[in-house]
């Protein structure tokens, strides 16, 4: 690839990964560490009485992990000093036209130079990369929008009869599960999950009550829905990838509970690669409720990639939403002059999709989210060796997300937070579930435990922080979850590289860089 900045990342030996030792921790009556390496050479993972445990997170990022990011030819070149915009969007809709060759269509060259841009780009089919040459920028002008907009338009339709979940607690990190009748499904079938939000788990969730200034929050209600993939049937039992990120389980669900149904997904674009561009607008302080000059944008995109960017004074920079999956974000350096106004703060990485992976990222600036998880996001998600400067924070942001891995992320003045965000924004309660961070580093650290729920802080440096639920009762302060080898680090130095390893082997990790 095209690598255009020279700001550190850190890269670690494979060969640390080996180095896998048992783990300290805070807590008397946890006598052993929850990941650790079994007498068979294989990690082992400590599990809670309810069988819950730490759920495997390899399959985040292209390819679902592992999987090197192609070099994709170039077809079309533009350089700088014309309609800009209109140019590129020429170039793209161009090789968006081109037959695919073992999935790509081919890359967008923009020569070295100033674009000035007053229109998003735009891709809609798939295999096209748009790629930087050293020194190509993009100019935002006009009225704010976003730079690069990649955007399909998914569709998922039932093909079979949905049947229950029959196990009475389906625990978070498993990847088999009992159904009532596995009859009309196969191997490599994909199947959605579906779990109803119940007034009954709302209550025990302590969301049932969410009040300001006198008026009801709602929470969630509908349905927390999963997509995975069926990858071994044996009677009615069925083994999945990737693992579950939440739990099911039956005596707060309705009749008939939990359900399973064989989906088609369609509609979304794949192949998508935005490459080795600076992206810069003028600075915006001004309150996020108005529009944006924002950076990239993936909606109802699947394998595809984001890397080697540089933004500056964008806000709410790069965006992935609920439809896309198998995404890696990486070597993204993100820059702020000012702060926005007002009480909501934005975010440099926001993510909705699941199997994405945020990977040596860095950024500067204050009072935002570096990165956040959306409303029901699930996982495997991982943000892997990232550093943020200043005043901000790594905080799931709303509505019960579940299956977040922070490993090895630096914010030495701000936080890293797994919360209860109470009537903060709309109502945005329990954040997250069944979520890590592993081996960080931060000023403090608010690791929250939901009601049925546990989240994790293992090797982390910083100070443990304890709050009460925002617009709740402030003289009772919320369990914290379980903080293992506090400011010690622990190995395996990176949980993602070390289950990596362990499912793909040492090439995986040379694929990816490390």
């Amino acid at each position: 690839m095209r690598p255009m900045s020279s700001f550190p990342f850190r890269t670690m030996a494979a060969s640390l990964l080996g180095l896998l030792v048992a783990m300290t921790t805070s807590h008397a009556d946890e006598p052993g560490p929850w990941v650790s390496l079994s007498s068979t050479g294989k990690l082992a993972y400590r599990a809670l009485p309810t069988g819950d445990r730490i759920m495997d997170f390899s399959s985040a990022g292209y390819g679902g992990g592992g999987v090197v990011i192609p070099d994709v030819p170039v077809k079309a070149t533009v350089q700088p000093g014309g309609s800009d915009s209109a140019d590129i969007q020429k170039a793209v809709d161009m090789v968006s036209q081109m037959p695919l060759v073992n999935g790509h269509r081919g890359a967008v060259l923009l020569g070295a130079g100033t674009y000035h841009c007053d229109q998003p780009i735009k891709i809609t089919a798939d295999g096209v990369v748009l790629r930087g040459s050293h020194g190509t920028i993009l100019q935002l002008t006009g009225q704010p929008h976003v730079a690069i907009l990649a955007s399909g338009n998914q569709r998922i339709a039932e093909t079979g009869k949905p049947t229950p979940i029959t196990d009475a607690y389906v625990p978070s990190g498993t990847d088999t599960f009992n159904v009532a009748s596995a009859t009309g499904l196969q191997v490599g079938d994909i199947i959605r999950i579906s779990r109803p939000v119940t007034d009954i788990w709302v209550a025990f969730m302590g969301m049932n009550n969410l009040l300001r200034t006198g008026r009801d929050e709602h929470w969630i209600s509908g349905t927390l829905q999963a997509e995975r993939t069926i990858r071994a049937i044996a009677g009615n039992r069925l083994t999945v990838t990737p693992p579950l990120s939440d739990n099911y389980d039956a005596k707060y669900l309705n009749p008939p509970g939990s359900t399973v149904v064989k989906v088609q997904v369609s509609g979304t674009i794949s192949q998508i690669g935005i490459e080795s561009l600076r992206i810069e607008c003028p600075p915006q302080p001004v309150e996020i409720t108005v529009p944006l000059f924002q950076a990239v944008k993936f909606d109802s995109v699947v394998d595809s990639w984001m890397q080697d960017l540089e933004t500056h004074d964008t806000v709410n920079t790069l965006g992935v939403d609920g439809k896309s999956s198998r995404i890696t974000i990486r070597k993204i350096h993100m820059t702020h002059t000012v702060a926005t106004k007002g009480a909501a703060k934005p975010f440099d990485i926001s993510n909705a999709g699941t199997q994405v992976l945020v990977d040596q990222c860095t950024g500067q600036g204050d009072s935002l989210f570096y990165f956040a998880t959306m409303g029901r996001t699930q996982g495997p998600n991982v943000i892997l060796h990232c550093a943020f400067q200043g005043g901000g924070s790594i905080q799931p942001h709303m509505r019960w997300s579940t299956g977040l891995l922070v490993d090895n992320c630096q914010v030495p003045a701000g936080s890293i937070d797994l919360m209860n965000r109470g009537v903060m924004g709309s109502g945005h309660g329990w954040t997250i579930g069944w979520s890590v961070a592993w081996n960080c580093q931060a000023k403090s650290f608010l690791i929250q435990q939901p009601p049925g729920s546990m989240n994790w802080a293992i090797g982390c440096k910083g100070a443990e922080s304890s709050k009460a639920m925002p617009g709740g009762d402030a003289k009772t302060i919320l369990p914290n979850g379980i903080f293992a080898s506090p400011n010690s680090h622990v190995a395996p130095a990176s949980l993602y590289l070390a289950q990596l390893r362990e499912r793909l082997g040492d090439q995986a990790l040379k694929n990816i860089g490390y």
